[in-house]
């Protein structure tokens, strides 16, 4: 299998540039960056998409133009369009459960009260596809989540996130092949430096 369309979630807007909830949205730009694609607003697809080959693989990244919470109005579309299947497609997003400067990679599951990960399900008809989890950490009650994701992390936990990013970017090529053991094991394993 080979990963075909990477989608970077966040929320548009300067207003959410630095919050939690924009991780996905640091590093999917990191590898758009690291790949040389240039980004193009696709109305169609209500979102901004760049277009690369990796490895003989046409790879697609996605920045959806949607709040958070409708991301499957974008990712959806997309995906039915290049007749995409759910296994081909890699979700980077925040991570409540994972500390700053942590990330894992895993294919399926639910979608964890994360409302970007749930629309997305339900527009693809299908959980099995992959997901880049970057640790935010948790505020330490779920009525604070939602504040939580949406303020700007205080400069160190910004680092740990950055750091993440950076890894990724070096990762960058290499995510085609997100079933590969050795770069599961890299992700998964992935501590920041001190």
């Amino acid at each position: 299998m080979s990963i075909k369309l990477i989608v970077g979630l966040g929320n548009p807007g300067q207003k959410y540039d630095g919050t939690r909830h924009n991780a996905g949205f640091w590093a999917v730009d990191a590898i758009a960056a690291t790949l040389g694609g240039h980004w193009a607003e696709e109305r169609k697809f209500k979102g901004a998409v760049t277009r690369v080959m990796v490895d003989g693989v046409d790879l697609r990244l996605l920045r959806p133009d949607t709040f958070m919470n409708r991301s499957g109005q974008s990712v959806g579309p997309l995906a039915q369009f290049f007749k995409i299947a759910p296994e081909d497609i890699l979700v980077i997003h925040d991570e409540l459960d994972l500390p700053p400067g942590r990330m894992r990679l895993k294919c399926g599951g639910g979608h964890g009260g994360h409302n970007g990960l749930k629309d997305i399900q339900a527009a693809l008809g299908s959980a099995d596809f992959w997901r880049l989890r970057i640790g935010v950490g948790h505020p330490g009650h779920r009525d604070a989540v939602v504040g939580y994701v949406l303020t700007n992390p205080p400069p160190d936990e910004r680092r740990l996130i950055e750091d993440v990013v950076i890894e990724v970017r070096h990762l960058a090529a290499k995510l085609v092949h997100a079933d590969d053991a050795a770069l599961m094991q890299a992700i998964n394993s992935y501590r920041p430096s001190a």
